[in-house]
């Protein structure tokens, strides 16, 4: 039988009482199942992080000497338990070491998506369903009208100019994804990093992600060079960076809002969008789906006649 507050959300996050620990919490807690790396899912200062590898050592760079009490390094498929329940993580595609995370209670299979994407990305473990009872998935483009372009066509947009560009993504994930297309697709475009993103770049490496070519911002190497360089950066130097001249202002995100005013728009995102969301319910065949992370009214109406939805925020 589902239990319908197996999963419950409170000021600190989505709670499994049953076993006495946060998925993805805001706040700092006991016991910590983390997803992935994002800061938005992984803070510092927990006692017990449950995670992935790579998932580990980004939240050891960002957080240091706070980033755990203790870290329980988990490979994708192994079982373990907290507190009677089986917990496993299932590759999620997002970015490198992204879980899902599927828990079994008294024969009854959850499956918490955390952050996902079905599109192909070299620089991470591509997504893998499971089948579950209930899905507890992201909803953050479940929206009809939403439909995310593909990565590779996207990147060739760059192409068209040979200006400078100076190119805003999020320094994890977003970052090693664009060096990866870049390299395969903008072979002309020589590319540079600025440092603060070079030691997450440097862990995709150590876990043995090839990225391709690219090297560390070097402003002279800017100044002499009036074409074809791209200059990647992250979000909070694109924004301050405003005024810059001679270059082409790019941001690469799925959000439509976050592009106006750009000369070149980059529609890419590491987010399910609405047929991600309806493939991945089909694939994982659940009898009920709770939705998190967005706006799950779209898809509930949608399977109103049809299946269980419900909204956990």
């Amino acid at each position: 039988m589902i239990l319908d507050d197996f999963i419950v959300i409170d000021k600190t996050g989505l709670f499994c009482r049953y076993g006495n620990f946060y998925l993805d919490p805001k706040e700092v807690v006991q016991n910590a199942v983390i997803s992935h790396a994002h800061g938005d899912h992984a803070i510092g200062g927990n006692l017990k992080v449950f995670c992935t590898e790579a998932t580990a050592l980004f939240m050891t760079h960002r957080y240091k000497k706070f980033a755990a009490g203790e870290f329980f390094i988990k490979p994708y498929y192994a079982v373990f338990e907290l507190n009677d329940i089986k917990i496993s993580f299932i590759p999620a595609g997002h970015i490198l070491g992204s879980a899902m995370v599927l828990m079994e209670y008294l024969g009854v299979k959850y499956l918490y998506t955390g952050d996902y994407k079905l599109q192909a990305d070299k620089t991470c473990e591509p997504i893998e369903f499971v089948e579950a009872d209930v899905l507890i998935t992201e909803t953050t483009f479940a929206d009809p009208e939403t439909q995310h372009p593909n990565a590779e066509a996207e990147i060739l947009k760059l192409n068209t100019t040979n200006s400078n560009i100076m190119l805003g993504a999020y320094s994890l994930g977003k970052c090693q994804r664009l060096i990866s297309l870049m390299n395969d697709h903008c072979i002309e475009k020589r590319i540079l990093v600025h440092y603060s993103m070079m030691p997450f770049v440097k862990i995709y490496e150590q876990m043995g992600i090839n990225l391709g070519k690219y090297e560390i911002y070097d402003r002279k190497v800017m100044k002499h060079n009036l074409t074809n360089m791209v200059y990647m950066v992250p979000p909070m130097v694109f924004k301050s960076y405003f005024k810059a001249i001679n270059v082409i202002r790019v941001f690469a995100t799925g959000w439509k809002h976050l592009q106006n005013n750009h000369e070149i728009q980059l529609y890419i995102s590491d987010h399910a969008d609405w047929s991600d969301i309806l493939f991945t319910i089909k694939e994982v065949k659940p009898k009920q789906v709770w939705t998190n992370h967005g706006n799950g009214i779209q898809l509930k109406r949608y399977y109103e006649n049809s299946l269980v939805v419900k909204l956990l925020n």
